[in-house]
């Protein structure tokens, strides 16, 4: 693959799994430096990445913690001197319940997860960029952040919040070299599928038979809109929540 983005730097966090981890080998794969932050310590991504010639890095990340994140952008500025990208991934799905049945636990950490840990991820991202004049952040919401979904009320709550988050940062940022944008997947085979399907073959066709294309997408297939987002190719998009979802909004 041509090396597009060679001697650039990306920070993806939840990037030891799913499309977390496809959307760093994507960038590597283009050649940029990575840096893969997960608060699960799993080498995998690291290797896949170093297998394709590719520079990257683990740290440890709780993204829930501010000090877990200043620590780990840190440690990137000290590895690689500068963040172009930041992809704020990281997440949860939380547990299922109708919102009278949402425990107070359940909806704290869902959106000290999704939400305050998105936020407090471009609150220490968006200064570097300020500093160095440019970047390119996209959040990781869900078609979830665009319509409901029963019975999911912290996690629909805290992918609206990323929506509306993007749109606002997009527009204060617009005019200071930083583009930023989102992306909202539909039905992905991640392994936060898995744990809501079980694996249940009967359970899967469901879900696939709610996408028009008639399957579940692949996490490369969203860390490519990604990518492409931080990309040249997408400069005068800011701003944009897009649909990465084999055609479900669009029902």
């Amino acid at each position: 693959m041509e090396k597009t983005l060679q001697n650039k730097v990306a920070f993806v966090t939840g990037a030891a799994f799913g499309i977390g981890r496809a959307t760093a080998i994507a960038f590597a794969s283009r050649g940029a430096n990575v840096v893969i932050a997960d608060w699960i310590e799993d080498d995998t991504t690291l290797n896949e990445i170093k297998k394709i010639g590719g520079a990257a890095i683990f740290l440890k990340c709780d993204v829930s913690k501010a000090s877990d994140i200043e620590r780990t952008l840190n440690e990137s500025l000290n590895k690689f001197g500068k963040i172009d990208f930041a992809v704020n991934n990281a997440g949860i799905e939380g547990q299922n319940a109708l919102t009278h049945e949402c425990t107070e636990q359940n909806w704290d950490k869902t959106i000290n997860i999704n939400l305050k840990g998105l936020w407090l991820c471009m609150k220490t991202e968006l200064p570097i960029m300020l500093k160095q004049g440019s970047g390119a952040i996209v959040n990781v919401a869900s078609v979830a952040g665009l319509i409901g979904f029963p019975g999911l009320p912290a996690y629909v709550v805290s992918k609206h919040g990323v929506v509306g988050l993007t749109k606002t940062a997009a527009l204060e940022y617009a005019k200071q070299g930083i583009r930023i944008n989102a992306v909202c997947p539909g039905v992905i085979k991640t392994e936060m599928v898995d744990r809501v399907t079980g694996k249940d073959k009967l359970v899967e066709k469901q879900f696939e038979d709610m996408e028009p294309v008639g399957r579940m997408g692949t996490p490369e297939e969203v860390a490519e809109a990604i990518v492409w987002l931080c990309s040249d190719a997408a400069s005068f998009i800011t701003g944009h929540a897009l649909n990465v979802d084999g055609g479900w909004l669009a029902k």
